[in-house]
């Protein structure tokens, strides 16, 4: 209904498990690590766990879609079945054993074991995928066990992904499944959203669906939908689908704090209420207030209170200028739309398989001199208000030029970037339909480039396009330096970073 309104080609907020919308936090990374590690290198057994709504199912769409041709995939979404229903569907899955009836459950054993052993023999691998696992019963769960057993003296035949609700760690613990959990060599637990994910999870779902930078939700927004959601996707999917409906029945293109509690309590019925009783303003205020407080103190921020020194006034004209480019969510994100539209080339076309991501960093900000792309800073304002934005179109030497309100190039000193910028940085970055990662080993073009741009901000490596052991220290050196896991691997988050550090114009 919304969707023609705010400019988007299809609801980004669907809750079916649409692998193009899959946002890779850092947990839903490493799970997608594990589990790719686990079916490559064979080694039998993975269990990945989670919570209701975190992404499982999503994740295992996406890593279908990852899979190349040499592995055969077989999944099973409705596990309540008896351990020869559960062959026969294997077999289905697999495509093989077309006449099912009559046969015993032996002969479609040996169909199954046939098929392995000749996918095997082709140099290709075979994995069967079993979503909602916390439901299989004992005998299934023997059954799986059983079906480990297919392998040759050096390889397993099958790869085995069970994945589930927490539930399912609890009944693998059981001493009737001990044989069955002392095989499973690669564990994963899913946790949720960490509230620095859940506006980039927000931004990428709307970036998908087509929005163009006129659509956001302010930082009072985000932070009621990660109370309610505790980022659980499907929460944060639910209410801010809700959300734009509201948005759109006010014909406003931002979505406020009151919006989103007005889906929460359409949602599930005040859901801000004690007992019978709506929480009042004040009870809301101070919630919000130690939330915040949470969050200075966990970030490692101290608060302070001491006797101000008295600060002259500002003339007007400075105090206009200052205004005109401290920008609110929605101005921000236009205008900076429109600077990496400018920038290109080929005008306001982005190429098939291309996709915009708004990518959020914590910097510290006198690290800002080494970005070299449009992109934004967090302004450190009255919590009270909603959040504020400097948008930086070019560092300079004495500071850096800023966008105004108007869309006009401003100049401001470095020290004004750095009193008042708090670290947090945002740009859009354009990624592809199938990212890859580089790593130790890997050659060719893209590592060249990354080479390079490491040089050229002082991490010294030899630009010999091949990921060696050197080029490994220094990027983790980076990554260190700039606040991501430092695995020495050049992942979609680093490679962001490498890009907004560059002098390309890709």
């Amino acid at each position: 209904m919304y969707t023609s309104y705010f400019g988007l080609k299809e609801n980004p907020f669907n809750l079916t498990p649409d692998p193009r919308y899959l946002y890779l936090s850092r947990h839903h990374k490493e799970a997608f690590d594990h589990l790719l590690y686990g079916i490559n290198e064979r080694k039998g057994f993975i269990v990945i766990t989670g919570g209701i709504g975190t992404g499982k199912t999503t994740l295992l769409r996406a890593l279908l879609a990852q899979l190349n041709s040499s592995i055969k995939s077989a999944l099973i979404f409705n596990p309540s079945v008896s351990d020869e229903e559960l062959l026969i569907t294997i077999n289905q899955e697999f495509d093989i054993d077309a006449e099912r009836k009559g046969k015993t459950k032996k002969e479609h054993l040996d169909i199954l074991n046939h098929f392995l052993l000749e996918t095997f023999s082709q140099g290709k691998n075979a994995v069967l995928l079993i979503d909602e696992a916390q439901n299989l019963s004992h005998t299934v769960l023997e059954e799986i066990r059983m079906l480990s057993n297919l392998e040759t003296e050096k390889e397993k035949l099958l790869q085995i992904v069970l994945v589930g609700q927490p539930e399912l760690r609890e009944l693998l613990a059981a001493p009737a499944l001990r044989q069955l959990k002392e095989r499973i060599t690669v564990w994963y637990d899913l946790m949720p959203l960490a509230r620095e994910d859940v506006r980039t999870y927000i931004e990428h779902r709307l970036l998908v669906a087509g929005a163009k930078g006129n659509l956001g939700f302010s930082w009072w927004a985000i932070n009621a939908i990660y109370a309610y959601s505790k980022g659980h996707p499907r929460r944060i999917n639910a209410v801010c689908d809700r959300a734009l409906l509201i948005a759109y029945s006010k014909n406003e293109f931002k979505v406020t704090r009151n919006t989103v509690v007005k889906a929460i309590n359409d949602i599930r019925g005040d859901i801000f209420e004690r007992g019978s009783k709506r929480w009042n303003r004040k009870y809301t205020l101070i919630t919000a207030f130690l939330a915040l407080m949470a969050v200075l103190i966990a970030g490692g921020w101290y608060l302070i209170i001491e006797k101000p020194e008295p600060v002259l006034p500002e003339p007007s004209s400075q105090l206009q200028e200052k205004s005109s480019i401290l920008l609110d969510e929605e101005t921000s994100l236009a205008l900076l739309f429109k600077l990496f539209y400018e920038k290109k080339r080929h005008g306001n076309n982005v190429a098939d398989g291309i996709h915009l991501g708004i990518f959020l960093f914590k910097i510290k900000p006198e690290r800002y001199i080494m970005l070299r792309k449009p992109f934004r800073m967090h302004i450190n304002s009255n919590p009270a208000s909603e959040e504020t934005y400097l948008l930086i179109k070019e560092v300079t030497a004495d500071g850096a030029i800023v966008i105004n309100s108007a869309g006009k190039d401003r100049e401001v000193s470095k020290g004004f970037v750095l009193q008042h910028c708090e670290g947090i940085g945002s740009w859009i970055f354009p990624y592809y339909d199938e990212e890859k990662d580089w790593n130790l080993g890997t050659s060719g073009p893209d590592v060249l480039r990354f080479q390079q741009i490491l040089q050229a901000n002082g991490y010294p490596v030899e630009a010999t396009g091949l990921y060696g052991n050197i080029t490994i220290e220094m990027v983790r050196r980076f990554q260190s330096d700039f606040g991501l896991k430092a695995d020495g691997i050049i992942g979609v988050r680093t490679r962001g970073l490498l890009y907004q550090m560059s002098e390309d114009r890709e």
